[in-house]
């Protein structure tokens, strides 16, 4: 069963293909994304690599977490599941309200 980890403090240079090949040391690599800014396309200094098995996902933590990439110290660890609502997304309609205040406030 494949396997997401998060991989964080990238340097702004680190490239998929970079990370492609850093990850292969510990097994397949069924995909990675470094995440960039929507308005500006920089890299966000962040992103996940989804290994083929939980075996070689472990593996890619242990061996991977604090090793130097790029000049910076990377951090590896297993992704947590996206929450929903997040990035101000409160659902429709209720915007400018307390949810537990009742009508909506006027300032």
């Amino acid at each position: 069963m494949a396997k997401k980890l998060y991989v964080g403090n990238l340097s702004y240079s680190t490239t998929e293909d970079t990370l492609r090949d850093l990850f292969a040391e510990f097994g397949q690599v069924s995909s990675v994304d470094i995440i960039s800014d929507r308005a500006t396309g920089r890299p966000k200094g962040f992103g996940f690599v989804e290994m083929a098995d939980n075996a070689a996902a472990q593996q890619a933590i242990n061996g991977l977490n604090g090793r130097e990439v790029d000049g910076r110290a990377i951090r590896v660890s297993e992704a947590k599941p996206r929450e929903e609502g997040r990035f101000g997304d409160r659902g429709g309609g209720d915007r400018g309200r307390d949810r537990d205040s009742g009508p909506r406030r006027r300032w």
